[in-house]
């Protein structure tokens, strides 16, 4: 073979690859190049133990607790960019599932017509709040990729001193911007036989 052909038939097979290739659309997804860590997951569940507290904080302070708790909604939960399902300790009925930023906000601070049943969870207020995974160490996270999954116990304290538990389940997804964010929060009251 000449070298002419040589370089045509290469030229031509790289023309074939190329021309061949799925558009980008269509390729499958990149793999995520980080996968989420123990330490992301627990700062997460941290963040939002924080920011519970804080918004109560807030209502009784005067302050703007309806922006601060909807912009906790935008950077703790994917409301913004996906799905999500949250069932909330004290919702119930039709409202029992959150599956939208309103009706989640709702709940968190009340004074909402479409969920008169909300008194607004966070503006209790509790002036602390805690998480205990279940199990040593990280036994109660699994992570799978750019998802990750806590399973365990909240614990708030109202400003009598009075402590509350509750059971919570959390999914986590990181996002292309690299921010953990809850696509599943289900949180419930343990059960008194």
């Amino acid at each position: 073979m000449t070298k002419f052909k040589t370089l045509s038939l290469f030229f031509a097979l790289a023309f074939l690859a190329v021309a061949c290739a799925p558009a980008a659309k269509n390729e499958a997804p990149q793999a995520i190049a980080q996968t989420i860590t123990f330490e992301e997951v627990n700062a997460a569940q941290q963040a939002w133990c924080d920011a519970l507290v804080k918004i109560g904080e807030l209502s009784e302070n005067g302050g703007d607790y309806t922006a601060f708790a909807t912009q906790v909604l935008s950077d703790a939960y994917d409301y913004d960019n996906g799905k999500v399902f949250f069932k909330p300790t004290l919702a119930y009925g039709p409202n029992t599932f959150r599956v939208t930023k309103k009706s989640a906000l709702a709940y968190f601070v009340g004074d909402d017509p479409d969920f008169p049943e909300d008194k607004g969870f966070a503006r209790t207020p509790w002036v602390s709040a805690r998480y205990d995974n279940i199990g040593e160490g990280n036994e109660g996270i699994q992570i799978h990729g750019n998802i990750a999954i806590t399973m365990g116990n909240v614990y708030v304290t109202d400003k009598n001193g009075n402590e509350a538990m509750v059971d919570k389940t959390w999914v986590f997804k990181k996002g292309d911007d690299g921010k953990l964010r809850i696509i599943v929060h289900h949180s419930s009251l343990p059960y008194k036989p």
